[in-house]
């Protein structure tokens, strides 16, 4: 396997232009959950490389980039650092966060995250 794992500058970097990105009621939202990327376990696929890294946690759900696949994840969680749900999407973190909003936001009853924020 020629697979080596992200580097934290290289997600970093993908961070910062994926919020550069975002408009505005999403990268509020986006502020509100994200957090310092930290590894998380999810054995066995994360095993080679430590874990994969979580990059915002709401609920019982935690954002992670998965690294083999390039793109990023939402699963459940139980315990802090223990993923529990694999997911091999390839989903740019801008995609990823606007999705979830607006699921959320139709859970809610509102249209849009814009409806939310009243724009």
């Amino acid at each position: 396997m020629t697979w080596k794992p992200i580097t934290s500058d290289a997600l970093d970097a993908m961070i910062e232009a994926a919020e550069f990105e975002m408009e505005p009621p999403v990268l509020l939202f986006w502020k509100t959950l994200r957090i310092r990327p930290v590894k998380w376990n999810l054995s066995p696929w994360g095993d080679l490389g430590g874990g994969f890294w979580v990059v915002a946690v709401i609920g019982d759900r935690c954002f992670w980039y998965n690294d083999i696949e390039e793109g990023f994840n939402i699963s459940r969680y139980e315990a802090v650092g223990q993923i529990q749900e694999y997911g091999c999407n390839q989903t740019e973190l801008d995609h990823c966060i606007r999705s979830f909003l607006a699921d959320l936001m139709r859970q809610l009853g509102y249209g849009s995250a814009t409806d939310a924020v009243g724009e």
